[in-house]
Order: structure tokens, then C-alpha cells, then sequence
């Protein structure tokens, strides 16, 4: 408020009201430290922002210089003195980093100090302003902790399989070595059920084998940690090529839009595909022929995929287990795999910052669902 009895021409007088409510106004801001420093660092008004942060009072702190917001380190190594020096140079100068209160305590302060100039533009002193960001630099911190610990508990689950899957291909191989020999030298004197029982033991090994080599991919993806742009296009004709046997054995009709361009990991997309592709493929109704189609959907974060079939369909009670590794819906004898290709796909699709989901009807087909992230 203007208490003097002074009388201003209105010009002035209106600046001076402005001046007066712009320092008021600044003064009441209480989330932001915002001050004014001469040429030297020393504090020439305090606002309430600035005792909510700092914890001095404008009485304690006005005249002292701002050196005493920064740590012991930082004023050896005359951090304030050079950010001084980079505004008086620049006009601005940013800083983030520990800042010292009143009782010793430290938060993480962000700083911006720029150059105030008066009418001729000579530099007569600077404005500070900081923000208190320890919360979210405790969340950093922590975050940073967990993908440590994440990526420590990844590797050794990576070596954990790696070894478990070749200590265990040994004896399997070893069994089916010794069936083989069985049945190449013995076979003429087994009967029936003895020859059955061989077989058996064969398919139990070649299952083992696929299901060890399927942990173990699914334990890589992701690892090689470079992404790259994918015409998902190329990726499909790909996928097509790959697949060209079943593809025609089959007799399906695959057919697709325009697709995206998406930034992702190349060799872990075209998985993703070719297992939909192949899911497909494998659950086709046996009198009736195969219809495949592909399409996208522009979403506002995501590219959203389709992977659309006429096949046999699925209960929706069963929508979520089939992402789970290593569940199955049919018996061996009726359709053959692992059990591991849709959570294969779950993976990937998380990997990407997205997710899978599907859409079906018992005897009338399915319509997988998956998200690709933009960012």
C-alpha cells in the first residue's frame, strides 16, 4: 500500500502502483524461492516461497550473500561464483543439485538465476528463483535403485536359465540317444505296446527340448537393447516368407492394410507377428478356409494392432491364461506346441510400453489386440 502523501503525475503514479503490486505479488508466492540479488550475491528482498524452502526469515537472511544455500563442496568449488558468472555472460544460468536450509538439512533445489538490467541494459544485479524438488528427486532415486536391482535380478535369472537349460538338454539328449539306439537295434523284438512306449519316451524328449529352447527365448527378449525404426510392412512379408509352408499347406488367405512405421526392437516384433501368424494357422477349423487379416489403428500414445481370424475360437473364461507361460486349452494329440508362444507375445508387447489382449467366439474365430507405444 502507498502510504507517503506524495503527489506522482498519473504516469508515474501508475508505474508505481504496478511496481508496488508486482512486488506484493511476488512477495505472497509460496511455493517458489524468489529473490533479488545485487552484483555480489547478496540478498536484497525475501519472499515467503524463499522462508518456506530455506527456513530463514527476510530479517535473518536480507544482506547475507546466497553462497550459504550451497553445500561445503559446492562453495569450494565456487559453484555460485560461476553460476554468477555464466548469467552475468548469458543473462541465465540453470542448476540443479543439493541446497543447504537454515538447520543444515539439504533438498534438491532447482535453480534459475537471470540477469536484471536496468534502462541502458547494464547489469545491476540478479533475480533467483528455486524450486524445491526433493520429493521427486527421492522418486528418481528410488526408481533408479529398483531398475538396479531389476536389472541385477534379470541377469542372474538370464545366467540362472541359461545354465539350467543346456545342464538340462544333456540328459535328455542322453535319453533320446539311448531310445533311438533301443529302437534301431531292438525294435524287431519289441511288440506293440513296447514300440508305443518308445515312441513315447521320443516325444517326451523332443517336447522337453522345445519347451527348454522356448525358455530360454523367452528369457532373451529384450536384451539386446537397441531399437530402430520398423516398416511393419517389410516385417509381415517377412513373417509370410518364414511361414510360406504352413502358409500353404494351410491354404490361408493372409490379408492386410497400410501399416505403421514404429520405433521398437525389430527381431522381438517379428516374433510377435509371426507367433499371432502361426497361433492362427494352428487353430484354423478343418472344413472351413483360413482368413487372416492385419490392421492398425492410429491411437493417441499407442499404435494399436489387429490380428484378426475365422478359426475355432476361444471361451472367453480362458482370455487371460492364455498369455501364461507354458498354458495349454488342448491336448497334445489335438494341436501341437508348447504353450509358450502367447506369452511370448505378452512380453514383447510390455517390452514396447503396450499390452495384448484378445476378442473371441468359439467357433467363430479370434481377434488378437496388441499396443505398440509411441514414445
Amino acid at each position: 500500500m502507498i502510504t507517503n502523501t506524495e503527489v506522482y503525475p498519473p504516469v508515474e503514479m501508475k508505474a508505481r502502483i504496478e511496481r508496488e503490486y508486482l512486488s506484493n505479488a511476488i512477495n505472497e508466492i509460496a511455493d517458489y524461492a524468489i529473490i533479488l540479488m545485487d552484483l555480489k550475491g547478496n540478498i536484497v528482498n525475501w519472499n515467503k516461497g524463499a522462508q518456506n524452502i530455506k527456513g530463514y526469515t527476510s530479517e535473518e537472511i536480507i544482506g547475507k550473500n546466497f553462497r550459504r544455500f550451497y553445500t561445503e563442496t559446492d562453495r569450494m568449488e565456487d559453484k555460485p561464483g560461476t553460476l554468477i558468472g555464466t548469467a552475468m555472460k548469458t543473462g541465465r544460468a540453470h542448476d540443479e543439485g543439493w541446497r543447504v536450509r537454515k538447520d543444515g538439512s539439504l533438498f534438491w533445489g532447482s535453480v534459475t538465476i537471470t540477469a536484471v538490467h536496468d534502462e541502458n541494459g547494464k547489469v545491476v544485479g540478479f533475480s533467483k528463483v528455486t524450486r524445491d524438488l526433493s520429493e521427486r528427486r527421492e522418486a528418481d532415486l528410488e526408481r533408479e535403485k529398483n531398475e538396479q536391482l531389476l536389472n541385477s535380478k534379470n541377469k542372474e535369472l538370464e545366467q540362472f536359465l541359461y545354465i539350467a537349460s543346456h545342464d538340462l538338454q544333456e540328459p535328455i539328449r542322453t535319453i533320446n540317444n539311448f531310445a533311438g539306439l533301443l529302437s534301431r537295434k531292438y525294435e524287431q523284438n519289441f511288440d506293440e505296446e513296447g514300440k508305443k512306449i518308445l515312441q513315447f519316451i521320443n516325444q517326451g524328449c523332443y517336447r522337453m527340448i522345445d519347451l527348454i529352447k522356448g525358455l530360454l527365448h523367452y528369457s532373451r527378449i529384450g536384451i539386446n537393447k537397441k531399437t530402430s525404426l520398423i516398416d511393419c510392412n517389410t516385417i509381415i512379408e517377412l513373417v509370410k516368407n518364414d511361414l510360406s509352408v504352413a502358409i500353404q499347406e494351410s491354404g490361408a488367405e493372409i490379408a492386410m492394410g497400410k501399416l505403421p512405421l514404429i520405433k521398437g526392437f525389430n527381431t522381438e516384433i517379428r516374433l510377435l507377428f509371426q507367433n499371432l501368424l502361426s497361433n492362427a494357422i494352428k487353430f484354423r477349423k478343418p472344413d472351413v478356409p483360413l482368413k487372416i487379416h492385419i490392421s492398425s489403428e492410429n491411437q493417441d500414445r499407442f499404435w494399436q494392432f489387429s490380428v484378426k481370424d475365422n478359426g475355432i475360437g476361444i471361451d472367453s473364461k480362458f482370455n487371460d491364461k492364455i498369455f501364461q507361460i507354458f498354458q495349454r486349452l488342448h491336448l497334445m494329440n489335438e494341436y501341437e506346441g508348447s504353450g509358450i508362444g502367447l506369452a511370448h507375445c505378452s512380453k514383447i508387447a510390455e517390452l514396447h510400453g503396450g499390452k495384448i489382449w484378445v476378442a473371441s467366439t468359439p467357433s467363430e474365430g479370434s481377434t488378437f489386440y496388441f499396443t505398440i507405444s509411441k514414445v
